[in-house]
């Protein structure tokens, strides 16, 4: 193949690289949109970074206030969620890298031109024709076997590569020889005009070989009165196959890579499975952690006004001499103790807020800084537990959560490996297969001798001598090489062996952990519901006290209710308390058991587009009780 023919249709390639592409992507990578021969050369649609917070956050803004559900607050955290847009990239990057190992293994070699600047022709000219009668070793003769400026050098069983790959390299040149033997050339200084082409195809066979063609041609012209053909055309095209027979050789070993890069593409949605669960576990935390100190704050107030009425009640009655002076400090003293508690509670609850906003939100919104957070959705425990016996627990864990999958994956991935250091104990055995065949065309020099007329033309004459196979070469070669004590090879396989089994260990003893985690979880959920089942009887009984004190008179009668009051408080903040630990607890047991993404009703498509179809709708009016 002459590049002469091949290079125009280049310019008009070239000339479509402008052809635009959709503004609308979807979050993955878009290949080009252009002809197929265009196409390989473009750069591929890369999604841009979303640097702004999603319209749902703004649609739930009503009157300064940021009015959430828990749904609603984990869709927001899906859609603008910095951490989870960067984990969101993970999959892309897995699909381009099962993209590069389809390609196969080493790095594209170019065929150097400078090796041929002094290249020759063997039978070509007079360097040619010295060159063919055995009487020089000039590099680079243009015979065949081509392809060795080719050849890149790889450490270990590398896999070929196995897309076809086009290589061509244009030399021009003009070369001045002195002549100190007159007797071929018949001048004292051989003046040469040299043009060499030389076109390689190549592509690479999973079993481990490599098909090449290469189109070789050089054209000569000289001021020889000797050169019978002047100027002289000599091209030459042959096709090689090389294959390892022993190391290097095997299907399974040369697309383990692509088996590999196929694993982990989708183990990388199960890495980012992992990261929604958990930013799901985290932002419904949050929200819980945020609606608790709310209901902390409201008690918090409300003890403070018991507190206040009881400060103003005490200095009545000193003033009506039915207490002792001695008692408003000690009033006093309560009243300090509770403003103190209350701010505590506003600075937690401003904290919380902001931790919550930080986890909806892209960037920093002046909106969403001066909005208040107004749950909808309140905390509540079930009637009763119903859950299953332990070992059914663990086996739907096992079946459910990411992290476990990954070890699978990671599992398969080891033992594809091992095929890497396995192959490289064998020695290596190469066979390698070519033909080839030569042509030679020129004009005839006008004096001089009598050319031979069947090699007088152009480069059509001396294509049709290689067609017609009128010149032909085969070659066949073996080679074999082996290492002694092979302490290399022996020692990676060591490793690699070793490794694996520790990955087999590591593996068993994570699915023991997992029991004990789920044990745990659920023993801390029973306790959790323990501790909530007794402040709930506590803030009962506080109850029915504060309402049997209220039926009595007197001093004491006054004092006890104020103490009671306060006893109420503090027993409804506990309650209130134990039902956050209650939440804490379920949330954790559905984490540990993978449960948490189907018990929140979102899908892993919802979380890799970043956008969820559900919509968000306000309350009517403004919920009760709202600070």
């Amino acid at each position: 193949m002459n590049p002469r023919r091949w290079r125009s249709a280049l310019a008009v390639w070239a000339g479509l690289a402008s052809l635009g592409y959709a503004q609308d992507q979807p979050f993955a990578i878009e290949r080009p949109q252009a002809m197929i021969p265009v196409r390989s050369y473009l750069a591929p649609v890369i999604p841009p970074a979303r640097l702004t917070n999603s319209n749902r956050l703004y649609g739930l803004i009503r009157a300064g206030s940021l009015y959430l559900t828990l749904q609603d607050a984990l869709a927001l955290a899906i859609e603008n969620n910095l951490s989870l847009e960067i984990d969101r990239y993970d999959p892309l990057l897995a699909q381009s890298a099962l993209e590069r190992a389809k390609a196969g293994g080493p790095l594209r070699g170019v065929p150097s031109a400078s090796a041929q600047v002094s290249s020759v022709d063997s039978g070509l000219g007079v360097n040619g024709s010295t060159v063919s009668a055995g009487l020089s070793n000039v590099g680079g003769s243009g015979a065949g076997g081509g392809g060795v400026n080719t050849t890149i050098q790889q450490i270990g069983v590398v896999a070929p590569n196995f897309d076809p790959n086009l290589q061509s390299a244009m030399t021009f040149s003009h070369l001045s020889q002195p002549q100190a033997n007159t007797i071929l050339s018949e001048t004292d200084e051989l003046i040469q005009s040299v043009h060499t082409y030389n076109t390689v195809v190549q592509e690479g066979l999973l079993t481990g070989g490599l098909v090449q063609y290469r189109d070789y041609e050089q054209y000569l012209k000289e001021n020889s009165p000797s050169d019978l053909l002047n100027p002289a055309m000599g091209p030459h095209m042959d096709l090689t196959f090389r294959q390892p027979l022993l190391q290097g050789f095997g299907l399974r070993l040369n697309d383990r890579g692509i088996r590999i890069a196929k694993i982990n593409a989708v183990a990388s949605r199960e890495a980012f499975r992992s990261q929604l669960l958990n930013l799901v576990v985290s932002v419904t935390n949050l929200y819980w952690d945020y609606a608790s100190s709310l209901d902390e704050l409201r008690l918090r107030q409300s003890a403070l006004a018991i507190t206040q009425k009881f400060v103003d009640d005490t200095k009545y009655e000193i003033s009506v001499e039915a207490l002792a002076g001695v008692e408003l400090p000690r009033a006093e003293a309560e009243l300090a103790s509770r403003r103190q508690d209350l701010t505590i509670a506003q600075a937690t609850m401003r904290q919380r807020a902001v931790q919550l906003k930080e986890a909806l939100s892209h960037t920093e919104d002046a909106a969403l800084e001066a909005a208040e957070i107004v749950p909808l959705d309140r905390l509540e425990t079930p009637a009763a537990e119903d859950l299953p016996p332990l070992r059914q627990l663990l086996a739907d864990s096992l079946d459910r959560r990411p992290d476990v999958a990954l070890a699978k994956y990671k599992d398969q991935t080891d033992q594809m490996n091992l095929a890497g250091t396995t192959n490289p104990l064998l020695p290596t055995l190469t066979a390698q297969l070519q033909t080839y065949d030569r042509g030679a065309a020129g004009v005839p020099q006008p004096s001089g001798g009598q050319a031979n007329q069947y090699f007088v033309g152009g480069y059509g004459t001396a294509l049709k001598q290689i067609l017609g196979r009128d010149f032909p070469n085969e070659t066949a070669q073996l080679g074999f090489s082996i290492p002694f004590g092979n302490r290399f090879a022996q020692a990676d396989y060591g490793i690699d062996q070793l490794q694996f089994r520790q990955g087999q260990l590591q593996s068993q003893r994570n699915q023991n952990q997992i029991l004990v985690d789920i044990s745990s979880a659920v023993s801390a959920l029973r306790q959790a519901r323990a501790r909530y089942d007794a402040a709930r009887d506590t803030r009962l009984l506080q109850e029915e006290l504060l309402a049997g004190e209220r039926q009595k008179t007197g001093a004491s009668a006054f004092n006890a209710i104020m103490v009671d009051q306060r006893a109420l408080i503090a027993a409804r903040i506990s309650e209130m308390s134990a039902v956050s630990s209650y939440v804490h607890a379920r949330v954790a047991l559905d984490q540990v058991l993978g449960e948490t993404l189907e018990k929140s009703h979102i899908s892993l498509d919802e979380g890799l587009s970043g956008r969820v179809a559900r919509e968000s709708a306000l309350p009517a009016a403004t919920p009760a009780g709202t600070p």
